[in-house]
């Protein structure tokens, strides 16, 4: 439904679903309910909801379905399966979209054996949970949130609304009742930069340019601060500065351990030493500390506001500003709790003090080529200002604070018949741990974890099916897919990738088998060949784990369950109990016993007796006897203990161990004791990261494993160990005639797609224009009511336009996913969201443009992350009478309607196809049309 996750209560009249209210005791929402949250009514009954299996009987595409019965379904889905896990399990890619149980899909892959799993985070924010754990050990959002109560200057960076809406507003609130002041850099002013007490209308892809600008002014002006510095992150470690193999590695001891030099002795000492007084300026043996480099670098006049204004579309006058302002809160303003605590080193501290300055960043600055790196420049900003886990900055929520050494290694090698060795995602360190088959060629179907794509932390799940079309690097048999609209607002270039999905040679489908599980009938069910309905919302158990996505506050780990308040009135299951299902009768490892029967019978089973590891489970409430909290036997009472405490549970961290946590002993005691980590393991914060510049020196000719020749500039671009900027890959096209970005962004009043079928929320927001800049708007004498041509190097829509003032003079802008496809979704095929409603997916190209017959993504080259924000195009005034004013381009042909509960055509057996596709093809007919 939505990934902010709010408490609800749901109100039922003689069985059905009468109206839902926020959970007033709930940790994420307090009770506040948006738009969205109240409309579930309206999803739970929504006509498109599909109400059988169904069976392709015609080309894809076409909408021919039969229905099936479940046990057909399971038996056909495990013929293919089957013979691929015996002999080639790689053949399988299974990918989904934005549920959540990625913890329960990425195992189920993991025991199946395949290399191709991941979810929704390559299209998303892979850039900001990757920057954030390479650096800080956490990041924005899932990881962590401003210090709402303390925080006296709050910086938004790409903020919409979608994400985290009702915390967000909730803590604008708090901020506002007490003075507090609000920023946001933004290029478009809708929502939380509407309510900001200032904006500043950035050009998009600029902000990592903009933030090391700011760093510039605050090293100019000495305003940053040195003990955070020296205690708490990496700047007092040495530098190796000798030519050769380890040149930009740290330099290390006999025990291989990285030292500092202590002031007071000026001779090397242990980083984490008790007593040690590091010194940020020191030079050892001609080797110099992190902190002498990153300063060198960003005092670089390159940096300076005046350097960087015009690029950035903000006065140099106004960086200055921005400037001053941040470090007048940060060390004018500061504060100070009367905690003692204890640090990692054993020395007592009599008090916590605290920067109240915070920060909150998003989509924005992530779906950008350079947003890996741009997502450490604001960490890096937070750093310097020693406003990460201290009072009033940024605070981090458990699971996190994880050092990136916490995590996995991506696990790819395929043995058929056998699960991998471990988990497909993680944290690479070094070239050794990329995903690369013994000739080099990526192992993975996305590419992930290659030298195009080194840290690929979720994946890129926006070139599963180009690639798998395009074979590169290897054809795949089955694609099997959860909730992912694959065939449309979650592609790039989506018309081409529909192509991609029907085209066929020698008479066989390029991708051979498709298997797609969804509750609605989306455009993406046209072009599958077998369906696995899953249920709505309200009518499954789901679990809000703190093996995936938790409901976590920086004062207490927290989770969350949600179950069935009505039953499903049709023939579908949830699909977590389907995959359950399915590895039983696959016979995988861990999903069945001994005697070969199936371990779990569904998956509320599975959310009670499944154990990561002994002791550790999906929930970590009312374990063992039902009083223990975090490690504990499963307890077969557990959900009804969870319903009896209003959904979720929650563990508070100990007063003392509320800030600080990377270093705080009794945190880190804390967090063991609840089974977050098996050992303590404090860290420091990376501002120079050795993993990037281990990527660097193999860009450079040195170690065992290289990168492919053209892609050795680019590594040593974006792998730079300090954070940087450079221009994003696609404002190239501005040379070939495309000045002007394009951007999307979704209202807080819809999730993905799900919400523009809704019949409340339609009343909102039923149709979306392209919004124009007061500069374009009145060069090309646009006047109200008018449409434009919109022109990529991917291709070109015609679309309806209004004006905005309150937007970047370079860009434009639209609201994402209300476009729709005609027959989909149920909505009548004159509804506006089909009419008129569009997508700027048409206008992405999914791969950068050809250089010498290679196929690279249109993605960060550090972790995939998908480049939508990159868009550049050209926008021409549509003269009245050149279009008809009525219907957007390209109006693709009318998806038939498959079988659903809302009046979706009778089941259309095999033997009545043949009758009904001659007719849709006739002179006049829809495919015609």
């Amino acid at each position: 439904m939505c990934a902010c996750r709010c408490g609800i209560n749901v109100h039922l009249k003689s069985g059905k679903v009468a109206y839902i209210e926020g959970n007033r005791d709930h940790p994420v929402n307090r009770g506040v309910l948006c738009a969205k949250g109240a409309s579930g009514i309206m999803q739970v009954t929504a006509p498109s909801r599909l109400r059988a299996p169904l069976r392709r009987v015609g080309p894809r595409g076409s909408g021919a379905f039969e229905e099936i019965t479940w046990e057909e379904a399971l038996q056909t889905a495990v013929s293919w399966m089957k013979p691929l896990r015996e002999t080639a399990p790689e053949k399988l890619a299974f990918f989904t979209g934005r549920d959540q149980s990625q913890s329960l899909t990425g195992w189920w892959a993991q025991q199946f054996g395949t290399p191709n799993y991941a979810a929704h985070g390559g299209f998303c924010s892979v850039n900001m949970a990757a920057g954030g754990i390479y650096t800080i050990g956490g990041a924005f959002w899932e990881f962590g949130q401003p210090d709402w109560e303390r925080t006296k200057l709050f910086v938004l960076f790409g903020v919409a609304e979608d994400h985290d809406s009702n915390p967000i507003k909730i803590g604008l609130a708090r901020l506002k009742a007490r003075g507090a002041r609000i920023i946001s850099v933004n290029p478009i002013r809708t929502g939380y930069s509407a309510v900001a007490d200032d904006w500043i209308g950035i050009t998009p892809g600029t902000d990592g340019l903009l933030i090391l600008s700011l760093i510039h002014c605050l090293l100019e002006a000495g305003k940053i601060d040195l003990d955070y510095l020296a205690q708490w992150t990496n700047a007092p470690l040495l530098v190796n500065g000798a030519e050769g193999p380890e040149k930009g590695l740290f330099v290390r001891n006999a025990e291989s351990q990285p030292f500092v030099i202590d002031r007071r002795t000026g001779h090397p000492a242990p980083w984490d030493g008790k007593d040690v007084q590091p010194d940020l300026g020191a030079e050892w043996q001609g080797n110099r500390t992190v902190f002498r480099h990153m300063v060198e670098e960003y005092l670089k006049p390159a940096y300076a506001p005046e350097a960087v204004a015009a690029r950035c579309g903000v006065t140099a006058t106004r960086i200055r500003q921005l400037a001053a302002e941040l470090a007048d809160v940060a060390f004018n303003q500061s504060i100070t709790l009367d905690r003692p605590w204890t640090d990692f080193r054993g020395k007592q501290h009599a008090n916590m003090p605290g920067r109240p300055v915070s920060f909150h960043a998003m989509r924005g600055i992530s779906a950008h080529s350079n947003g890996f790196q741009t997502a450490r420049a604001l960490h890096l900003l937070q750093i310097l200002l020693g406003a990460v886990e201290t009072p009033g900055g940024y605070r981090l929520k458990p699971p996190y604070p994880k050092p990136v050494e916490a995590h996995p290694t991506p696990h790819f090698v395929t043995s058929p018949g056998k699960p991998l060795t471990g988990p497909h995602l993680g944290y690479v360190r070094s070239p050794d741990d990329l995903c690369l088959l013994p000739d080099g060629q990526p192992a993975r179907i996305d590419k992930g974890f290659s030298w195009e794509n080194p840290f690929s932390a979720h994946g890129l799940m926006h070139m599963v099916i180009p690639n798998a079309h395009a074979g590169d690097p290897y054809r795949i048999d089955t694609l099997f897919l959860y909730m992912a609209n694959m065939s449309w607002n979650s592609s790039m270039n989506a018309a081409r990738v529909m192509e991609m999905l029907t085209e066929q040679r020698n008479g066989e489908y390029v991708i051979p088998r498709i298997i797609y599980s969804d509750a609605y009938a989306s455009e993406m069910v046209a072009y599958a060949d077998l369906i696995l309905p899953d249920t709505t919302y309200l009518e499954r158990h789901d679990c809000i784990s703190l093996l995936d996505r938790p409901i976590s506050e920086p004062d207490a780990a927290g989770d969350a369950i949600r179950w069935p308040v009505v039953e499903p009135d049709r023939d579908v299951r949830c699909f977590q109990s389907v995959l359950l299902e399915l590895g039983a009768r696959l016979g995988l490892p861990e999903m069945v016993n001994e005697d070969g029967t199936a371990k779990y019978k569904d998956y509320a089973d599975y959310i009670v007796n499944h154990q990561r590891r002994p002791g550790v489970g999906p929930l970590m409430g009312f374990r063992g006897n039902g009083e223990a909290e975090g490690r504990g036997a499963p307890n077969p009472d557990q959900l009804n203990r969870y319903i009896q405490n209003g959904a979720f549970y929650q563990a508070h961290v100990p007063e003392e161990a509320a800030f600080y946590k990377p270093w705080n002993a009794a945190y880190q005691d804390w967090a063991v004791r609840l089974g977050l980590y098996e050992t303590p393991q404090p860290y420091l914060f990376n501002i120079w990261s050795e993993p990037m510049r281990r990527f660097q020196l193999a860009a450079e000719g040195f170690g065992p494993r290289q990168p492919p020749d053209h892609l050795r500039a680019r590594l040593k671009q974006a792998m730079h160990p300090l954070p940087i900027w450079y221009p994003p890959y696609g404002d190239a096209d501005a040379a070939f005639g495309y000045p002007v970005h394009a951007l999307t962004q979704r209202p807080m009043d819809m999730y993905h797609s799900w919400g523009s079928q809704n019949a409340w929320l339609r009343q909102i927001r039923g149709r979306n224009y392209l919004y124009l800049p007061t500069k374009i708007w009145q060069a090309q004498g646009f006047e109200e009511g008018d449409w434009a041509r919109v022109s990529s190097r991917a291709g070109t829509i015609v679309v309806p336009v209004a004006h905005m003032a309150a937007l970047n003079e370079k860009t434009v802008w639209t609201w994402n996913a209300i476009g729709k496809r005609k027959g989909a979704w149920a909505l009548d095929e004159n509804a506006p969201e089909a009419t008129t409603g569009f997508l700027l997916n048409h206008l992405i190209p999914e791969l950068l443009p050809d250089r010498e017959g290679r196929r690279l993504s249109n993605s960060d080259p550090v972790t995939g992350q998908a480049a939508w924000f990159d868009q550049r195009v050209r926008v021409e005034r549509v003269p009245a009478e050149d279009h008809p004013r009525g219907t957007v381009e390209p109006m693709l042909p009318r998806l038939p309607d498959p079988p659903r509960t809302g009046g979706g055509r009778a089941q259309n057996s095999s033997k009545n196809f043949a009758k009904s596709f001659r007719k849709l093809l006739a002179p006049g007919g829809e495919a015609a049309r």
